[in-house]
């Protein structure tokens, strides 16, 4: 710390868990700058846009089992970003159709979606941020006992007391490689494994009795009906994910190679239903070079109180949206923790309840 009465706190990627640390930051008084590579905040839960059609082509859904979470999720409700997903949510596997994998383990799932779009929660968090997108960050640098940030095209990001880090571990393995290397090399072998999406639309209806499909057996991990969704537009639109081994096979795919062999697998996967393969009136593949946590950290989040360092996303403490969510939330206490050390030599009482807006 430079002894500043106000820390200079960045936080490095915009998807959720970054987000949600930027938020609570903000909501507790910090000042925090964001820096995201996209053109767009979200990450992984996105929204592609195509003319007049739109895709989830990367979170498909979420739920809310711990109670911030779930607290976070009903004010969502409440102020119309998010909403109940009821479709008809079914598994595949050799080819025939099982039913729906919490309801027959007697547990009822209840799945929410972002509205119009997943990427409508991050927009949300992102709200009066200050953020500057299409930056891609450089290796960090130390300068006295404060991060040196500069972005690849050589622009002065600015000296920083404390650098939240919310990118993949590979990523930040290398934005770390020279600044803190035994950081870097913790993290730079947590797996994850990539997914491809293939964004596909009919001009008509597909017959089948699901809205959603978990796919075992097959190339396909999931198949979704996007239109089902509320908010959505009334097209018959569907997002189809490739499972973590065949994406892993697969990575270095042309994309249109990719989208092809995956709606061939979508057509065999509906074949026992006698529903015939037909011309998509559009179709485009998406890789997401990281996109699952196959073995996450323990920790739900990583901190080093003397760099003034602090790692968060959905690969520390557990996978999916909530993960990151928590994940996000648990790196804004360490950093309010730190500060307040920094500034009175006690620790702060914790974060409130999350708000938004």
């Amino acid at each position: 710390m430079n002894g500043s009465a106000t820390p200079s706190i960045v936080v490095v990627g915009a998807g959720l868990s970054g987000l949600a640390c930027a938020r609570a930051l903000v909501e507790n008084g910090h000042g925090v700058k964001v820096f995201d590579k996209a053109r767009g905040v979200g990450g992984r839960m996105s929204t592609r846009r195509a003319d007049d059609l739109r895709y989830d082509h990367g979170a498909q859904y979420f739920t809310a089992r711990a109670p911030e979470f779930a607290d976070a999720v009903k004010a969502w409700v409440a102020e119309g970003v998010v909403a109940a997903w009821p479709g008809t949510i079914t598994t595949l596997e050799n080819r025939a159709t099982l039913g729906d994998d919490g309801e027959r383990k007697g547990r009822p799932v209840e799945r929410f979606v972002g509205v119009p779009g997943m990427s409508a929660i991050c927009k949300h968090l992102a709200a009066d941020l200050d953020i500057d997108l299409a930056t891609r960050v450089a290796p960090f640098a130390r300068e006295g006992d404060q991060w040196r940030l500069r972005s690849e095209a050589g622009d002065d990001l600015g000296v920083h007391d404390v650098v939240v880090v919310s990118a993949p571990p590979a990523q930040t393995a290398a934005l770390l490689a020279s600044a803190a290397p035994t950081w870097s090399a913790r993290v730079a072998d947590t797996p994850m494994a990539p997914c491809w999406a293939v964004m596909v639309s009919f001009e008509e209806r597909l017959p089948v009795p699901f809205d959603g499909a978990f796919v075992h057996g097959s190339p396909l991990s999931w198949v979704a009906r996007n239109g089902s969704k509320p908010g959505r537009p009334d097209q018959e639109s569907w997002v189809l994910h490739g499972s973590p081994s065949w994406s892993s096979e697969h990575v270095e795919d042309a994309p249109e190679q990719a989208a092809r062999q995956l709606l061939d697998a979508f057509w065999r996967a509906l074949a026992p239903a006698g529903v015939a393969a037909r011309t998509a009136a559009h179709c485009v593949a998406h890789r997401w070079r990281y996109a699952l946590p196959t073995a996450p950290v323990p920790e739900v989040c990583l901190a080093d109180a003397a760099l003034g360092l602090v790692l968060c996303g959905d690969w520390c403490g557990g996978p999916r949206v909530e993960g990151a969510f928590l994940s996000g939330r648990a790196a804004a206490a360490r950093v309010l923790e730190l500060v307040s050390r920094e500034s009175t030599g006690s620790p702060t009482a914790g974060l409130g309840p999350p708000t938004h807006g």
